[in-house]
């Protein structure tokens, strides 16, 4: 399915999240201790405009000028911050591998350790680790490019954080590029610090609440669906100006079905026939742990409303 892609309003977007985040960071740096959990929290939400423009940029659908669409792909990716490279390649990837064994948090397999999978789904997904694995694997990669792409690496700590097949990803990415687009992340965050005079714990304070509500939605709109790599997501159900923010990410399962469809298109890509539980609902099930896995194939464990109800 193909729609025209809202590109005009794609740039005022990202221009907007600008001053919004910048703001944001400000407030939790010089503001009094109200303000600073105010700010907090509304960049957990706020921030995620950005990174929907870069899931929209990762597909190739913030703009139809492929120019105008890596380049504002690089940006979103930089106030992150991440590079734009590793975050397609390990996009593209998820879509390939969805609900497969090597794309599975909720559940544990027979050959796996129970005690490692709840560890990488409480402090991964649930306690935000996943998103600081992000900004971490781009210092790390700036320091030393060949130690994270070496296979000791990523059949190393990367499989025991689970991001073996990530990782591996990257195999075929300009190395250089990557490393230009991490340096672009460390010079935009580091020119926030210097021209906003951030505080650490202003910084910290922003992104550890985003941490919390990226990493958790990264998994929320995909556990216990049915184990299938198209239809293995949910179009979950929220505030709509939360979902409105987020630029409608929280109808996954439409997106997954149609990965080139513009944000914009995505609420008229829904089934009626589409089941809809709300994120509190998966969310909350999660924290009672995995459980043993299906087999692929499997339908959705759960029995969620659909969505004309």
């Amino acid at each position: 399915m193909t729609a025209p892609i809202p590109a005009r309003l794609n740039l005022l977007l990202l221009a907007a999240s600008l001053p919004l985040t910048w703001g944001l960071l400000w407030l939790a740096s010089h503001g009094t201790f109200p303000l600073r959990a105010t700010a907090a929290l509304l960049f957990a939400f706020v921030a995620h405009l950005p990174f929907s423009l870069l899931h929209e940029a990762v597909h190739g659908v913030f703009s139809p000028s492929r120019t105008v669409n890596d380049a504002a792909g690089t940006l979103a990716a930089a106030m992150f911050p991440t590079s734009f490279t590793v975050q397609r390649a390990a996009h593209m990837g998820h879509h390939e591998r969805n609900r497969t064994d090597l794309d599975l948090y909720d559940y544990c397999l027979p050959h796996q350790s129970r005690l490692l999978r709840n560890v990488w789904l409480y402090a991964g997904n649930l306690l935000g680790f996943y998103w600081w694995c992000v900004p971490l694997n781009s210092l790390m990669f700036l320091a030393a490019p060949w130690l994270v792409t070496s296979a000791w690496f990523r059949e190393g700590p990367g499989k025991a954080l689970g991001f073996g097949p990530y990782l591996a990803d990257l195999a075929g990415a300009s190395k250089r590029r990557i490393w230009l687009e991490c340096l672009l992340a460390v010079v935009y965050q580091s020119g926030l610090f210097l021209v906003l005079q951030l505080t650490p714990g202003g910084w910290v304070l922003c992104h550890a609440a985003f941490a919390l509500h990226w990493s958790a939605l990264q998994y929320v709109d995909h556990a216990f669906s049915a184990r299938d790599i198209v239809n293995g997501a949910w179009n979950l159900r929220v505030w709509a100006p939360v979902r409105w923010i987020a630029l409608n990410y929280h109808l996954h399962l439409a997106h997954h079905r149609n990965p080139s469809l513009p944000w914009n298109h995505l609420p008229g890509a829904v089934e009626p026939a589409d089941p809809r539980p709300t994120f509190w609902e998966i969310y909350f099930r999660l924290w009672r742990g995995t459980r043993p896995a299906p087999p692929m194939g499997a339908e959705a464990t759960i029995r969620p409303a659909v969505s004309g109800r």
